[in-house]
């Protein structure tokens, strides 16, 4: 189970707003039941399986996030000393007006688990909404009320796991953000953290499933006569091989879902150019993330929309939806065996 080792708290405000920056002169000493209600409010929240590198344009030695992990990972006595230089990073980055000044913790944890393995990880964490809270007085017989705000830990706003893990390339990195929202994720995911998308089945998969998508919905109608049943039929196939394969290879995906040569040529002068534009690399054979596959086919929209308030909804056989066209106008004819 993961524990706390050692913890440090600073107050990190906006630097363009003239906010201050207050820094605690040592670490902070923990009761047990406060221990054990961080140790809840920090990693409960890290529960998706997408992971991230940290890392910089001019080499990993210029990442300021990295630097720091990788002195407490060599000394975890020092992490004090790197929660001030981290929190002083953190503010340089926090001068927009939208964002928002909070507490910032630098943790250190034993014994947490990433990719089966057991290593030791340093979090980083900003807290910064507060709640209205209501206490209730008693005394001699009265009740009073009065409010107070506070951290809700229920709700953690931003933090990351920086696992002891792949140094070399720039650690295995779990970031949440609950605010997300323009630049208030853009500081701390790449202002602050300066982190991408880990190369795994993960990010393949994402990768893969966003590709095929954007290739039936954008690009294949622009090159071929395609209808709406079709396209959606080609989006029912794609999430049929992605949920019955353990594994993805990209010519049996091609030759199997696709099917016809000239379009299969275009797809993969397609992945080209995606590739290039969303500056990714999709392998020609990974393992499938089940949790990227349930993520991704939310996006993948099977409806015909006719006129104003007509839908169609293609989840199935598209044998059973023909097209066509009449003295009335166009129209789509649907069999099926039986009505729910």
């Amino acid at each position: 189970m993961s524990t706390i080792y050692n913890i440090s708290l600073h107050l990190v405000g906006n630097s363009g707003v003239a906010e201050g920056l207050v820094l605690a002169q040592e670490g902070l000493q923990l009761s047990d039941s406060v221990h054990e209600l961080l140790t809840d409010y920090f990693l409960s929240p890290f529960s998706s399986e997408e992971l991230f590198e940290l890392y910089h344009d001019s080499g990993i030695e210029f990442n300021v996030v990295y630097g720091a992990a990788s002195r407490i990972f060599d000394d975890p006595e020092t992490l004090h000393e790197q929660s001030v230089n981290l929190a002083k990073h953190l503010y340089e980055q926090s001068s927009h007006p939208k964002i928002k000044g909070g507490e910032f913790y630098t943790v250190y944890f034993r014994d947490c688990i990433v990719d089966g393995d057991t290593v030791d990880a340093v979090g980083l964490f900003k807290s910064e909404n507060k709640d209205t809270f209501l206490r209730v007085l008693h005394e001699g017989g009265n009740f009073n009320l009065e409010s107070e705000q506070g951290i809700n830990i229920k709700k953690l706003d931003k933090g990351c796991l920086i696992f002891n893990k792949e140094r070399e390339n720039g650690y295995v990195v779990a970031v949440v953000d609950n605010t997300n929202r323009g630049i208030e994720a853009q500081y701390w995911m790449d202002d602050f953290l300066h982190v991408r998308q880990r190369k795994d089945g993960y990010a393949n998969t994402q990768n893969a499933m966003a590709m095929a998508k954007n290739f039936v919905t954008k690009a294949l109608p622009e090159q071929f006569e395609v209808s709406k049943a079709d396209q959606i039929d080609l989006l029912n196939r794609s999430l049929e091989f992605f949920k019955e394969n353990d594994t993805f290879e990209m010519e049996e995906f091609a030759n199997e879902v696709i099917e016809q040569p000239e379009v299969i040529e275009s797809f993969r002068q397609y992945k080209r150019s995606f590739e290039e534009e969303n500056d990714v690399v999709i392998d020609d054979s990974f393992d499938i993330s089940d949790y990227a596959f349930r993520r991704q086919q939310r996006s993948y929209k099977r409806v015909i929309r006719l006129d104003r308030k007509i839908q169609i909804i293609i989840d199935g056989n598209r044998d059973h939806v023909e097209q066509g066209e009449d003295e009335r106008g166009k129209f789509y004819k649907v069999y099926y065996s039986e009505e729910e």
